[in-house]
């Protein structure tokens, strides 16, 4: 049986954990609205720029893009957005998980696979594994910023273009909501261009300047928009599992400390009364 000493060490000590706990839910609850606000405008945006597209093309026939250029598949970037740091439950560990699945099937497959991790802890994995990866984007999720976003982006499109390699993935969790980030893989090149419809209302569109340049301008925005996004929607989805794991560890504390403190408490009437006992015992004599 442990010591009252003993257990009020640990009930301080527990009482500090969850001190940092409870700080580390109020500044990931913090930093979960303020990324969650610009994340939902932001996927608005993508999804209007999209629409827009997609309706003043739809009617145009023949329209083709180096971007989506579908060719055999023998090489394969895949970026994997992880965080930077650890405490958010299963976040970095389902990443890392699903990750592996891939690479696996891909080496069985005999396809070359090159790795783009954004964030520490899925490149330790990798490191740890022993898979070489492009480590020059890893940190841009500390502050996400549309220029980094922008510099990946550019630097995927420029390997698809010169067909080193020959689709693009992205691997990342969707914030769905507070307690729900959806682990998700997205094709990012080649994108897929709309159908054309004749009878669509955008074949009353006049196109100024011509279909073939609207397409060069929009694509690219869409694509560089696209990362920065998934970007944001990562950082979203890390302070929400952050804060979700916090809470559990707070809740989990919380119960550790009324156990302990039953227990000193019935610790302590013991040794009180074995006291009144040898007391007793002595003025019998």
């Amino acid at each position: 049986m442990a010591s009252l000493k003993e257990i009020k060490i640990r009930l301080a000590s527990i009482r500090n954990t969850q001190k940092i706990t409870s700080a580390m839910r109020m500044v990931s609850s913090a930093k979960l609205h303020h990324t969650q606000t610009i994340v939902e405008h932001m996927l608005e945006y993508e999804s209007k720029l999209s629409a827009i597209l997609r309706g003043t093309l739809s009617a145009e026939s023949d329209m083709s893009s180096p971007y989506a250029a579908v060719r055999e598949v023998k090489q394969v970037a895949i970026v994997a957005f992880s965080s930077n740091s650890g405490l958010c439950g299963a976040f970095n560990a389902n990443i890392w998980k699903e990750l592996t699945v891939h690479l696996h099937q891909y080496e069985a497959d005999g396809i070359t696979v090159r790795i783009y991790p954004i964030g520490k802890k899925v490149a330790d994995e990798l490191h740890k594994a022993g898979y070489q990866t492009n480590d020059s984007f890893l940190t841009i999720g500390d502050k996400p910023a549309y220029e980094d976003a922008s510099q990946l982006a550019t630097a995927l499109m420029e390997l698809y273009i010169s067909a080193q390699v020959d689709r693009v993935e992205l691997l990342y969790h969707h914030f769905k909501n507070m307690a729900e980030q959806i682990l998700t893989e997205k094709v990012f090149l080649p994108v897929s261009l709309p159908e054309a419809d004749p009878e669509s209302a955008s074949s009353n569109y006049i196109l100024e300047p011509s279909a073939e340049q609207l397409l060069a301008l929009l694509l690219p925005k869409v694509l560089h928009l696209n990362i920065y996004t998934t970007l944001l929607d990562t950082v979203t989805s890390e302070h929400a599992a952050r804060m979700l794991a916090m809470q559990t560890a707070n809740d989990n504390a919380n119960d550790l400390i009324q156990e302990l403190t039953l227990q000193y408490n019935k610790n302590r009437q013991q040794a009180i009364t074995n006291e009144l006992l040898d007391i007793m015992g002595g003025s019998g004599q």
